[in-house]
């Protein structure tokens, strides 16, 4: 059982983050995916705090903390697999000196919770080519930056679906040139 106390810290976490940070609580809202009312919950201190996996890990991806800062939060039996471009956005985000709130700002509202989800590792990196670019001129990157992350994007979505990438070897590689082509003549 979460004592009173607890719930009052958690409470007050994202409280002080939405005045810091001067972020409405709608917005914020519509960030992780929940009701305004529902925020509303969140930040009093007399109602239970939030105990939703989901809801807690995309507050925490939000606020740049781990979602285990939060004591109602219980780790999932079910592990996120391993990103390598995942990690690489979030240093570029890093690298840019954006903090996470800062870089879903650069988003229209309706794109943030898919970017929330993509950060926590709850969803693929797009390998939409025009999202992709989205996000690549929001964190500085340049033509071959975008052009690696997509490809590699493309090949794991590719390998996922039943692709042989070695038995397909020559088509694959026409594709990336056309599409290394595409991308740098867009600048």
């Amino acid at each position: 059982m979460i004592s009173e106390n607890t719930n009052t810290k958690s409470s007050k976490m994202v409280s002080k983050f939405l005045e810091k940070n001067k972020l409405h609580k709608k917005e914020f809202a519509q960030m992780i995916g929940v009701t305004l009312s529902y925020v509303y919950n969140l930040i009093d201190e007399n109602v239970p705090f939030s105990t939703r996996s989901i809801t807690l890990e995309r507050i925490a991806t939000i606020m740049d903390i781990n979602p285990e800062d939060f004591i109602e939060y219980q780790i999932p039996t079910e592990i996120q697999p391993y990103s390598e471009n995942l990690l690489m956005l979030k240093d570029l985000i890093k690298a840019n000196n954006l903090s996470t709130l800062d870089f879903l700002k650069m988003f229209e509202r309706k794109k943030r919770l898919e970017l929330v989800d993509i950060l926590r590792g709850a969803k693929p990196i797009q390998i939409d080519l025009a999202e992709l670019r989205k996000i690549a001129l929001a964190l500085k990157m340049d033509d071959d930056e975008l052009f690696n992350l997509w490809k590699s994007q493309m090949i794991q979505y590719l390998e996922h679906g039943g692709f042989n990438i070695e038995k397909n070897k020559k088509i694959l590689d026409k594709m990336f040139d056309c599409a290394y082509c595409e991308i740098v003549s867009k600048n």
